[in-house]
């Protein structure tokens, strides 16, 4: 009992030195007036004590919360000595959840410091819109179309194609061989959009099992399958609604899902896998493969409707081999960055390089040149890139080049000067630079040799 007591008597001192705090009862008769509030009312306690809250404080709202059982949060209320704070008014609730009654509380005691409040909070919101602009800003100089490696004739018809229809929602096909750099420029649509600052969702029809794509594009509803999620799984498409889709590979597309894609993007909606509600789509699409549309439709494995509903704007990206005079940019780009990310320090790459890069046909394009570069930077370390860091390349080329870069309109004699020619180099590179060593792998003697890098004007 005695415990109880010292229990009631510190939760009575607790309450009573609070904030103009005041509490009633059910009827809305006061109980108790924390002491600050006692003193700005001038009242003692058998002034206050039991009488109805408006015949001490006139315009208290503690009624409307008796009538309407439910709280009052961050109302302004204006005291006797003229502040005006901030209330929250909770109603008290017994064990059957019948108001027993109510307490009221400022939760500042100055309104100047609500007002700091919301200029801290107005300057924040502002800040972060701010913020917000400035990334957007970063985002779009990153991926801009100016930051697209390439400055020969048929890279700048593109990028002046893609600045053309960026901004409108016009469905793009890029098209070129596997590591060209299409999805390079897929960024670059979607970043010249008026939807960057949406999703820019991407899937790979080619990598996904057939079976599974459709629920990957369109989603699913629970219990839509055997082995579904319990509470379904949205799709692609819904993920990147309002923002941009990229479809990458899409000649890889089963042709039974192709009817549907077809219809979602005549519709503008999709129904997920086992659903029957419609749901409304506003996304971009953007559609890239390293097929020919057109081969594969001859062949009865695309539909050419949807072909002509995803060829509206249509670029095609050649090949490294079909635009040689980009290298040097691309070895400047590659450089620096794996400079940055292995901490090297390589600072140019050599004529007789970029000589072996002009002769060499790239099957695996840019990708390929950027994983060559990668390989001889950390082999070399620092300083320039010379051909001894591209004996593994010259292998390649050698591997490749029988019999079918043989030109058979060319004479005997420039055949036999062209393998004689790559011959000495492979063997230069194999030795270093040491003449003497090469003359004795070559079988020939150091004069015939020296006469021999002259003629075919061979600088290692």
């Amino acid at each position: 009992m005695e415990s109880n007591i010292q229990q009631y008597d510190f939760l009575y001192k607790t309450l009573r030195s609070l904030y103009y705090t005041v509490i009633t009862d059910n009827e809305g008769k006061i109980i108790l007036l924390s002491e600050n509030y006692q003193e700005l009312l001038g009242v003692t306690d058998e002034e206050y004590l039991g009488k109805p809250i408006r015949d001490i404080i006139p315009n208290s709202e503690i009624p409307y919360v008796l009538d309407s059982k439910k709280e009052d949060i961050g109302h302004l209320f204006t005291l006797k000595n003229g502040k005006t704070v901030v209330c929250n008014r909770i109603p008290i609730l017994g064990d059957n959840n019948e108001i027993i009654g109510v307490i009221s509380s400022a939760t500042f005691f100055k309104l100047d410091e609500v007002s700091l409040l919301n200029q801290q909070i107005k300057k924040l919101q502002e800040e972060n819109l701010n913020y917000k602009k400035q990334i957007s800003e970063l985002s779009s100089k990153r991926f801009s179309i100016k930051s697209v490696i390439g400055d020969s004739l048929p890279i700048m018809a593109i990028k002046e194609t893609v600045q053309r229809f960026a901004e409108s929602d016009l469905t793009f096909l890029i098209t070129g061989e596997t590591g060209t750099g299409k999805e390079v420029f897929a960024n670059a649509v979607h970043e010249l959009s008026k939807r960057r600052n949406e999703n820019f969702v991407k899937i790979n029809c080619a990598a996904i099992p057939k079976d599974l794509l459709e629920s990957e594009l369109f989603g699913y509803e629970p219990g839509a399958f055997s082995g579904a999620l319990k509470e379904g799984k949205t799709g692609k498409f819904e993920h990147a609604n309002g923002g941009t889709l990229l479809l990458d590979e899409i000649g890889e597309m089963p042709l039974s899902l192709q009817s549907k894609l077809l219809r979602v993007l005549q519709e503008g909606e999709l129904e997920r896998v086992g659903g029957l509600k419609a749901i409304k789509l506003d996304v971009r699409i953007i559609c890239s493969t390293n097929q020919n549309i057109e081969e594969l439709i001859k062949k009865g494995e695309f539909r050419r409707d949807l072909f002509y509903r995803i060829n509206v704007v249509e670029i095609h990206i050649p090949p490294l081999r079909e635009r040689l005079e980009d290298i040097p940019l691309f070895c400047k780009f590659f450089i620096d960055r794996i400079n940055e990310e292995h901490g090297l320090g390589i600072t140019s790459v050599s004529d007789d390089v970029y000589s072996l890069f002009y002769n060499y046909d790239w099957k695996g394009n840019v990708r390929e040149l950027m994983h060559v570069l990668e390989r001889a930077c950390i082999m070399a370390g620092s300083g320039p890139l010379n051909i001894e860091h591209f004996d593994f390349l010259l292998s390649r080329i050698y591997r490749s080049s029988d019999p079918k870069k043989v030109n058979y309109t060319s004479s005997l004699n420039d055949i036999t000067g062209q393998v004689e020619k790559e011959k000495i180099i492979r063997t230069l590179v194999e030795t270093k630079g040491n003449k003497s060593a090469a003359a004795r792998i070559l079988k020939i003697d150091r004069s015939s040799l020296y006469n021999k890098i002259k003629k075919y004007n061979i600088d290692i």
